[in-house]
């Protein structure tokens, strides 16, 4: 705990009565929407191994509706923010449908998106059905995002959405990068790129060991990059011109509330759910099948959101193993609940560890 300083401490301490209290109300603030797991790429570190086929067909609209049915008997829709993920949003031929129902049922909706099918008609038409926000991968200069998303020109196309995207100043917008050992190097030159295509906001995370970037090393960042890599987030911020932040995922000592807009906080289940493409029912969709609390095949949506998630609320079993002892527990509360195996209860990163303890 020495590279936290005093008045770090105090604001940690009272973030932790907020999130106790946030624990409490478990407000529905965000709900995912997995509406594909059809995709356009084969990218190396994906969690859903998504394909072109993908075996789970697309969940019909009319599914999705009845729980957004189901949230509006509690929540006010308009506080409420849609976000659809995939596979990739943009292979749904009816996405511009499902958006102008979220609109006029009173959701605000945005996407997650490669960018690799986006164009200008596209996009107009995805606004003009009420889209707010939308998120673009881009994963470093040309050969480095290439190498990553598995197609020789993701890059120009991902590129070209997001000049495509800046050209329009109401819709809110980021940048997301999967930071890795090959795009480490590369950071600076990356981000006066993103600055040319007037990129505003930029959100850098590192790559967990799930799904098909388990076992591959060079997804993986030193603990001496990372360390360079919240430095590097320090000093853009510094500069002003973009604003740049770490994801949302691991206590960071130090860093807290310096590169991220805020203190660590995973509000898996406590106010984000989501809806997988086969109606499972989940919470971050980096959890992807793990901690299912229900399906909505089975359940009303509404009554899984209110009486279950105890595993996601209350943390207490996860003081165990690595996390029992440590010195930052209480502000950490064993980390991202994505970096947990479900079913041995073991946490495989500790992000405040690979930080400091190496260093």
């Amino acid at each position: 705990m020495k590279n936290i300083g005093f008045f770090k401490k105090l604001g940690l301490n009272s973030f932790a009565l907020y999130k106790n209290i946030q624990k409490e109300l478990h407000d529905l603030n965000y709900l995912f929407w997995e509406c594909t797991l059809k995709c356009s790429l084969s990218c190396k570190h994906c969690g859903s191994d998504c394909k072109t086929d993908a075996k789970v067909k697309d969940m019909p609209l009319c599914d999705f509706t009845t729980v957004l049915k189901s949230v509006s008997k509690k929540y006010n829709p308009n506080k409420v923010m849609l976000v659809l993920s995939g596979g990739e949003p943009l292979l749904r031929n009816d996405l511009e449908e499902c958006g102008r129902t979220f609109y006029n049922m009173g959701f605000p909706w945005g996407i997650v998106s490669n960018g690799y099918a986006l164009n200008q008609s596209r996009f107009d038409a995805l606004i003009n059905a009420g889209m707010r926000s939308i998120t673009i991968s881009l994963d470093g200069l040309k050969e480095s995002h290439n190498w990553l998303r598995g197609k020789k020109d993701s890059f120009d196309r991902a590129v070209r959405s997001i000049e495509i995207i800046n050209k329009n100043r109401e819709v809110v917008s980021d940048v997301v990068t999967c930071v890795n050992s090959r795009n480490i190097s590369e950071l600076d030159s990356f981000k006066t790129l993103l600055l040319e295509k007037g990129a505003r906001n930029w959100r850098l995370f590192t790559i967990f060991p799930r799904g098909r970037a388990r076992d591959d090393e060079e997804l993986k960042l030193s603990n001496a990059d990372f360390r360079i890599l919240m430095e590097f987030i320090v000093k853009t911020n510094g500069e002003g011109l973009i604003r740049s932040s770490y994801g949302c995922e691991g206590f960071l000592g130090k860093y807290e509330n310096v590169v991220r807009n805020g203190y660590f906080f995973c509000r898996a289940g406590v106010n984000i759910g989501s809806v997988l493409a086969d109606g499972s029912i989940s919470a971050c969709p980096s959890l992807r099948g793990d901690f299912i609390q229900g399906n909505i095949y089975k359940e009303d949506f509404l009554d899984v959101w209110e009486n279950r998630y105890s595993i996601m609320r209350d943390r207490k079993w996860t003081r165990k193993d690595q996390c029992a002892d440590c010195d930052v527990y209480k502000w950490c509360e064993g980390n991202g609940l994505h970096l947990w195996d479900e079913e041995t209860k073991t946490l495989c990163k500790c992000h405040y560890k690979d930080l400091f303890e190496s260093a």
